[in-house]
């Protein structure tokens, strides 16, 4: 989950530990060492990047994040990655990139819909003609918020052997799609948990196709796992392959 508590080096250190390597990061490598030029847009720690780079990813890797205390984390293990502070809004591309990702559910940050709209061209300017834009939003049909409760709890423990706890609770929603939640990290020996607060967006397909194609992008694979199964209402996620049209929509 993006969180921008991560804003924190103490949590930014932390993030892999919460967000380790799954099936999911699995499905992405593939894409990007299959591909000359990757941005990653809202890269975190740069997981996913660090792990081509160190499987010898012989192209540009570009790693785009808001926090900086996350990109610190980035380039203590990659620093030959291109890391960028910024967002879509801030840093512009045009025509550079075979493969655009947004991975760990960042796209679902992208709340209103100017701002989407504004994102989605970003994107389409940054692709190279024949260029891809992968990214994947929780199934609303699944409602994943039912499960983000503070009786259920995850543990870790960091470099420092700090142990964690870390849960979530559900503010206000599902209201037009969108879904408040609190973020709450309590460590031992912490003088006080750490809350954060977001909102995050959930997109039916027909939806989602909308805004692409408002953009200038067609949906041409559409997947409901990372197993590539089809979108059903059962489907945990709405993984999306996405390439631009001949020409954008105005």
């Amino acid at each position: 989950m993006v969180d921008h508590s991560f804003a924190d080096l103490s949590l930014a250190a932390l993030y892999d530990r919460l967000n380790p390597w799954g099936a999911g990061d699995d499905f992405y490598l593939g894409l990007v060492n299959s591909a000359d030029s990757v941005l990653d847009v809202g890269c975190g720690t740069g997981q996913l990047l660090r792990r081509a780079h160190k499987d010898g990813h012989p192209g540009r890797l570009m790693g785009l994040d808001p926090a900086a205390a996350m990109l610190v984390q980035a380039r203590r293990s990659a620093p030959a990655v291109e890391w960028v502070l910024g967002d879509l809004r801030t840093r512009l591309w045009d025509n550079e990139f075979e493969l655009v990702v947004m991975t760990g559910y960042a796209f679902q940050v992208l709340v209103d819909d100017d701002e989407l709209r504004l994102c989605l061209r970003a994107v389409r300017s940054a692709l190279t003609d024949a260029g891809r834009f992968v990214f994947e939003t929780r199934n609303p049909a699944a409602r994943a918020w039912e499960g983000w409760t503070p009786d259920r709890v995850r543990e870790v423990t960091g470099a420092d052997g700090t142990v964690v706890r870390v849960w979530h609770e559900v503010q206000g929603g599902p209201v037009g799609g969108r879904v408040t939640l609190t973020e709450t990290y309590e460590g031992d020996g912490w003088a006080r948990p750490l809350v954060s607060r977001a909102t995050l967006r959930f997109l039916d397909p027909e939806t989602l196709s909308g805004f692409l194609a408002e953009a200038g992008l067609e949906v041409v694979e559409q997947y409901g796992d990372w197993e590539r199964g089809a979108v059903t209402p059962a489907s945990p996620e709405i993984i999306t392959v996405a390439e631009r049209t001949a020409e954008r929509s105005r």
